[in-house]
């Protein structure tokens, strides 16, 4: 069991990687945000630009680049895990 271990803490997959697998660019996926104001969830919708997996405190993680379409000419950076499928590019 020690050898598995050591296995699983030296290979440690990229966080947000086996979801990151489920998308293709192009395809319109969701998040939400959280107004302050109203005190409510906003769901918000855009296109997959790209997804890069970049070092955030000392860990490497799945960061997926969306051209909002809420707010025209706005590109936002999201971890790809909080980000959910609504509808998959035909190819």
């Amino acid at each position: 069991m020690h050898g598995l271990l050591n296995i699983a803490m030296n290979e440690k997959e990229t966080f947000g990687s086996l979801s990151a697998q489920q998308y293709d660019i192009g395809d319109i996926v969701g998040w939400t945000t959280w107004d302050k104001i109203e005190e409510s969830w906003i769901l918000n919708y855009g296109i997959l630009i790209n997804i890069e997996n970049k070092f955030l405190s000392n860990r490497l993680v799945s960061i997926a680049t969306v051209k909002s379409l809420n707010e025209p000419h706005d590109l936002k950076e999201l971890f790809t895990i909080s980000l959910k499928l609504v509808n998959k590019l035909e190819k």
